[in-house]
């Protein structure tokens, strides 16, 4: 016979896969090994800036040591080369007296040529109313009397004064028909003129002089009004 007996119903349970423990175990390792590489790159790292930070202070310490050296070798080679010194300091002194007689040479030929174009200078004032005193007499000579001998010996004698003074760089300034100049010309009158515009010198009255690129003597000038 069966057995009618009511079965029991089992209770329900939750189906779980178990858990591989071996997988877990090498995620675990494969963690442990990227830290593992991430230090050791991190300690590169600094060993690296170490080692240039290092080169940087032995490079520093070399230009220092080079430089103390180079003066070093210098501050030596002076102490036990006197004579060196010497000889630098002498030629010194050479050539600053050279400089100092080169400027006297040319300061004093300077003042030497001024000098003598001053005296020069007042010599040819004092000459220039001999110059004019012929002048006046040549004006006296009558038309047909040129030829006179007295008319001649004056006329060669001014020529031959001229031709020196032209030498000495003094040259007569033109004044009749020309515009009026202050720098060259004193007007003492003034008179009307058909020939000539206001303005313009119409007769000299004193012949004026230049001596070299000065001024001699100003011609003394009558101006059209």
């Amino acid at each position: 016979m069966r057995d009618l007996a009511p079965k029991k119903k089992s209770k329900g349970r939750t189906n779980t896969k178990p858990v591989n423990k071996q997988q877990t175990n090498e995620t675990e390792e494969n963690i442990t090994s990227e830290e593992a590489v991430t230090e050791e790159a991190n300690e590169e790292i600094k060993e690296q800036v170490s080692e240039e930070e290092l080169n940087t202070e032995e490079t520093k310490d070399n230009a220092e040591a080079n430089g103390d050296a180079a003066e070093a070798e210098d501050t030596e080679a002076d102490a036990k080369d006197p004579a060196k010194a010497k000889i630098e300091e002498l030629e010194d002194k050479v050539k600053r007296q050279l400089a100092e007689f080169d400027n006297f040479r040319k300061r004093t030929e300077k003042e030497k040529t001024g000098m003598f174009e001053a005296g020069q200078k007042s010599v040819v004032e004092k000459i220039l109313p001999v110059v004019d005193n012929f002048e006046r007499a040549l004006a006296t000579i009558k038309e047909g009397e040129e030829s006179n001998p007295h008319a001649e010996g004056m006329q060669m004698i001014y020529k031959q004064l001229m031709t020196e003074l032209e030498k000495m760089d003094v040259k007569p300034i033109e004044a009749v028909g020309k515009e009026f100049d202050p720098e060259f010309h004193n007007a003492v009158m003034q008179c009307e003129s058909d020939e000539y515009d206001s303005g313009i010198v119409a007769a000299e009255l004193q012949k004026g002089y230049t001596f070299g690129d000065s001024v001699l003597r100003h011609s003394m000038v009558s101006v059209v009004s």
